[in-house]
């Protein structure tokens, strides 16, 4: 009930939930994911670990939609190996270290998770995924491997790692080196399977791997930011010492009823940090033209600039894992399907960012110096408000919001559809009802 009456009082949310539940069409058919017992299996696995990555997952092109879903299985196997804290560390290590060797058999699964670990069914059936893993074109197979290898190699180190495993994260650049191995390697991996497909620029990996490492730290952080209380509950700490040192003697000072204003400082300053990142993410996303592969780059990041702005002097998040709403949720999905509607949705956060930012905070002044900057960016993505008979600049990013316009044009049209669609459905909901008050009136 509570549901229904926060989207009762949020109208847009409302009308945006009813068009993502009944109007809105997939992009692509899914009805290629039962083709083997295995595959199945495999999108049961999926559904089971993350149903609203799933959704998205299953609306992908074909071309992706497997070697995504076998990429996604494959890391949730590797991070339930280093969350589970019943493994004796010896072994857990080994597995780390092994476990893209895994990919090479055909049968190989693993038992030995605690009856608590709740992806434990990942391991134990991953005979599955090897099945379809075998199945992909040999080019997805070896970036799942690549990937898997750093990765889990990554996660050894950190495990072996005594200094990260008693004081937590020290420096930013300790900071950012722990976000590359849990998502920067992830956008790693997209990213040249986005490539290898055609369906972004030819220049979105090779020389650009700045792009795509702040499309996974942009969202690590923002998660990293809001999780605190979490975190220090499960006795964790990836806050940068170098940053929260700054505003409390000890992390868990800054949840103290009479720290407030430095906990929401501290925050401030992570909110900053991780701002620098927007300008790389804004710019990825001007290269992805296949649609459904711009709508799953394009969804986690407008929710991490969403939470951004809600995390951002927030006492809420010294206390508690804060959410942003369903209703929010679903306006983010269906705004996000063109760059336009991304950018737009960026700027109404950056603002609000900014607004949220009292004078008296150390940070007031850079936070909205880095929004000015970004503000400067995203003219330069669209060069509209030129003046008269002065013509646009050719910049890199301008060259490629106007090839990712084409692609947004075409989208529109169907955006347009969609509301047409709804509004006579209201229209004729409306007048049914008015007709029946009226009918039993008389």
């Amino acid at each position: 009930m509570s549901k229904v009456l926060e989207l009762l009082a949020h109208p847009d949310e409302l009308k945006a939930a009813l068009i993502l539940k009944y109007i809105r069409k997939p992009l692509n058919s899914a009805t290629d994911t039962t083709k083997t017992p295995e595959l199945r299996r495999c999108y049961e696995l999926l559904t089971l670990t993350s149903r609203s990555f799933a959704a998205v997952i299953m609306e992908l092109h074909p071309e992706l939609r497997n070697v995504v879903m076998l990429f996604y299985l494959v890391l949730r196997a590797l991070d339930t190996v280093e969350d589970d804290m019943t493994l004796d560390p010896k072994l857990k290590v080994k597995l780390l270290r092994e476990f893209d060797s895994k990919l090479d058999t055909l049968d190989w699964s693993f038992d030995g998770n605690g009856p608590n670990e709740k992806d434990r069914a990942v391991l134990v059936e991953f005979p599955c995924i090897l099945k379809e893993y075998h199945a992909l074109k040999p080019a997805y197979q070896n970036i799942i491997k690549e990937i898997t290898h750093k990765m889990g190699n990554g996660m050894a180190d950190y495990i072996l790692d005594d200094n990260f495993n008693l004081n937590g994260v020290q420096t930013v650049k300790d900071y950012d080196l722990y976000c590359h191995y849990v998502a920067g390697l992830v956008g790693d991996g997209l990213t040249q399977m986005i490539v290898h497909a055609q369906f972004g620029t030819k220049d979105l990996y090779q020389g650009n791997e700045q792009l795509y490492e702040s499309m996974g730290l942009f969202l690590q952080k923002t998660n990293i930011i809001r999780d605190y209380a979490e975190d220090l509950e499960d006795k964790r700490s990836f806050w940068p010492r170098e940053i929260w040192s700054q505003y409390a003697k000890s992390l868990p000072d800054l949840a103290k009823p009479d720290q407030t204003v430095k906990g929401l400082q501290c925050i401030n300053a992570l909110v900053l940090n991780a701002l620098s990142h927007v300008t790389d993410v804004l710019t990825y996303l001007s290269s992805v033209h296949e649609q459904s592969s711009f709508q799953f780059c394009a969804i986690p990041q407008v929710m991490a600039i969403a939470t951004l702005d809600l995390v951002c002097n927030n006492p809420e998040v010294l206390h508690r894992n804060v959410k942003i709403r369903k209703g929010s949720t679903c306006r983010l999905i269906l705004e996000s399907r063109t760059l336009r509607g991304c950018v737009a949705i960026f700027q109404r956060h950056l603002r609000a960012i900014k607004r949220q930012i009292p004078v008296q905070d150390p940070n007031y002044l850079k936070i909205n110096i880095q929004v000015a900057k970004i503000e400067q960016f995203i003219e330069e993505m669209y060069q509209e408000q030129l003046p008269q008979n002065v013509l646009p600049q050719e910049t890199a990013v301008y060259r490629r919001t106007q090839e990712r316009t084409r692609c947004d044009d075409l989208v529109a049209a169907k955006i347009q559809e969609e509301q047409t669609t709804f509004m006579l459905t209201c229209t004729a909901l409306c007048a049914l009802a008015a007709a029946l008050i009226v009918y039993n009136k008389y």
